[in-house]
């Protein structure tokens, strides 16, 4: 489902933010990207949606081999990856329903499917009556609905419980687990040590560009 292959990303001015990387993610599966500041985790989450490209190595991800992808085939890719940020990144003046209901309108989906799909999503994170203003761990559901409404096959997970108390945090992890459960492909960027302990799924771990760890059932490992 992802691949990366002795991937290296070198930044102008001779900035390494990744070396020589291998990673496989099978279908299916649940994984945990961690290590500390400047490791190298947003430099492969952007990689993994196209955002950069490599200096070096190959990524294929959902059958697409980003060297090979042209410009005007980018956009189906990132149809089948649902992205949730820390920040939620709702669009403020639109409704709850409308913000969920825009993923399915900018790849034009019918608006009959969309009456159907939108509402569907809401009552799987648990938000089926909402149209108030949210609380951020409300608001987060509301980016997961929008990240699963197109039906993806994989969800990447920039730091989803960043913004939100333990509580809450838990909750969407929860959530996360369930929607892997369906079948979706999960990866979650996070720095939540108590989380990723707590979960016990595959943890990948960077430093200063390099895995130093990949557990099946892992833990965080403290570099320190």
């Amino acid at each position: 489902m992802i691949e990366l292959e002795n991937v290296s990303m070198t930044y102008p001015g001779g900035i390494e933010a990744l070396k020589n990387v291998n990673i496989n993610i099978e279908k299916g599966e649940f994984v945990f990207i961690v290590g500390s500041s400047g490791s190298g985790k947003t430099t492969l989450f952007k990689l993994l949606l196209k955002e950069l490209d490599p200096t070096a190595g190959n990524i294929t991800v959902a059958g697409y081999d980003y060297s090979k992808i042209k410009n005007k085939d980018i956009p189906k890719v990132r149809r089948r990856i649902g992205v949730v940020f820390q920040n939620f990144r709702l669009l403020k003046d639109r409704t709850i329903y409308e913000n969920v209901a825009f993923a399915q309108r900018v790849i034009q989906t019918p608006a009959r499917y969309i009456r159907r799909r939108v509402p569907a999503m809401l009552t799987l994170v648990g938000l089926a009556d909402k149209y108030k203003e949210l609380e951020g761990g409300e608001q987060q559901r509301v980016a997961m609905a929008r990240a699963l409404v197109n039906n993806p096959d994989i969800i990447l997970a920039d730091e989803p419980t960043g913004n939100l108390d333990p509580k809450n945090s838990l909750d969407i992890m929860n959530l996360l687990e369930d929607i892997n459960k369906r079948g979706t492909t999960v990866v979650v960027v996070t720095h939540n040590k108590d989380i990723v302990n707590e979960m016990k799924k595959r943890v990948i771990t960077l430093k200063k560009g390099v895995i130093i760890s990949d557990e099946k059932e892992g833990g965080y490992i403290d570099e320190d």
